[in-house]
């Protein structure tokens, strides 16, 4: 999102009551367009390119948990789920998945708007240098907000790449879950430190062969191995 911009964000709810009031929540802060099911959010998602999508979980035709696993096959955009049902199991779900955070229905509209807002400035980059991050096979250009291992780009959400390259940035720095939550999602998120291990599930899978450049501290988090630098 370039500096100045008005963030536009995508409501995705099959209910028009739903997406009019989240309307009128977001207006005063962001351009707010809206998709009735699935498939109008993913051509949404491809020919307006929002900055966040928040998207409901029971809808038909493609439900939310559909419409999350295609987006992430071609979009790293931020995604806020909104659901009725907020058990741990479906945050969790949802986050293994790909989302950036998870509100449940009821909500009241100043936390909705807050957390919009607190997720669009995650997503502009925790990581400020510009300087390549380079730790064995693996690559991060902070910059562009994009990594490679071996060669290969990553397709990593606006978390992962965060969690990704704060890890980097520090091999050998022990992280405990608590403060990865500090860092990557903001003091005031709500959720538990399952959200962390749902991350780093997630950057393992990604990295492959690569995975273990993320070792566990049992009992305390997670820290980047000390590996060489590899040469530009």
């Amino acid at each position: 999102m370039a500096p100045g911009k008005r963030p536009v964000v995508l409501v995705v709810d099959d209910e028009p009551r739903m997406r009019e009031l989240i309307r009128l929540y977001l207006a005063a802060e962001c351009t707010v367009l809206e998709a009735g099911d699935g498939l109008t959010a993913l051509r949404a998602v491809r020919d307006a390119g929002p900055d966040l999508v928040l998207l409901d979980v029971m809808m038909p035709r493609l439900d939310g948990w559909q419409t999350l696993q295609r987006i992430r096959e071609e979009s790293a955009v931020p995604v806020i789920m909104l659901t009725a049902r907020g058990g741990v199991a479906d945050r969790v779900q949802g986050l293994r998945m790909g989302a950036d955070d998870y509100i449940a229905k009821p909500f009241d509209g100043r936390e909705l708007a807050a957390r919009v807002q607190a997720v669009l400035r995650r997503s502009a980059g925790q990581v400020e240098a510009n300087v390549p991050i380079r730790r064995g096979s693996l690559t991060i250009r902070p910059a562009e907000r994009t990594a490679l291992y071996a060669g290969r780009p990553l397709p990593l959400t606006p978390k992962e790449f965060d969690l990704l390259a704060l890890l980097a940035a520090h091999p050998g720095q022990v992280f405990s879950r608590e403060k990865l939550l500090d860092r990557i999602w903001g003091p005031d998120f709500q959720g538990d430190a399952r959200t962390v291990d749902a991350h780093i599930k997630n950057l393992r899978d990604k990295l492959g062969e690569g995975a273990g450049l993320i070792l566990t501290v049992w009992g305390v988090g997670y820290r980047f191995a000390e590996v060489p630098d590899a040469q530009p």
